[in-house]
């Protein structure tokens, strides 16, 4: 069964989604294809420095990243560019490893993936889980652990869509508004139901 997970930078994505291994979920993470198909050599890497130049490149030749967002969270077009390379590589290579990890019925199978919506991923999914906070948590949040001025956080924030929106259309949502606790028991109630539709899924294919 496959799973989205998304929400919103600064939501507690990543947390959520560590938990949700140690629960059983098999992980496939969005940021880490990103990572992989951004490095030299990598699927999305030439066109990159085709599209915005050697000057976002370190001197080892990966990509400088604090240049890179600082001049696609400030430009519509470089970003909508930058996702027209990135997204398509990093599709190919979610599903090349979907693909590997369903040969093993009952699985859940947890993508991670922070644009799931945007790009229209949800589509895929059989069922897809939301991690929320409100705007103002998110906007604090991101200020306090990038560093950022509230305008470079309201920016970032506003670069996608809202989490309100998201959380009207998931199947799940965790309100990561409160303590860590409430997010755990929140995060194994989920679990318990998407584990419990896998094994549905087995039972009825057989």
């Amino acid at each position: 069964m496959r799973v989205g997970l998304t929400g919103g930078i600064a939501s507690g994505k990543s947390t959520v989604a560590q938990w949700l291994v140690e629960l059983g979920a098999v992980l496939i993470d969005a940021d880490a294809l990103v990572r992989e198909v951004e490095a030299p050599g990598g699927l999305a890497y030439d066109a990159i420095v085709a599209y915005f130049g050697r000057e976002i490149l370190l001197a080892d030749g990966q990509l400088n990243r604090k240049a890179l967002g600082a001049r696609i969270f400030s430009d519509d077009a470089a970003r909508q560019a930058l996702n027209a390379i990135v997204h398509p590589a990093v599709q190919q290579l979610q599903r090349e490893r979907v693909a590997q990890l369903e040969q093993e019925p009952g699985r859940v199978i947890l993508l991670d993936v922070p644009l799931l919506y945007e790009i229209g991923m949800d589509a895929w999914m059989h069922k897809v889980v939301v991690v929320w906070v409100p705007r103002e948590v998110q906007i604090a949040r991101l200020m306090q652990r990038n560093g950022l001025t509230r305008p470079e956080a309201e920016a970032r924030v506003k670069s996608q869509m809202s989490l309100d929106e998201k959380r009207r259309r998931a199947d799940y949502v965790i309100d990561n508004s409160g303590s860590l606790q409430s997010t755990r028991a929140q995060t194994e109630r989920v679990w318990q139901e998407l584990a419990e539709c896998a094994r549905q899924e087995v039972q009825d294919a057989s």
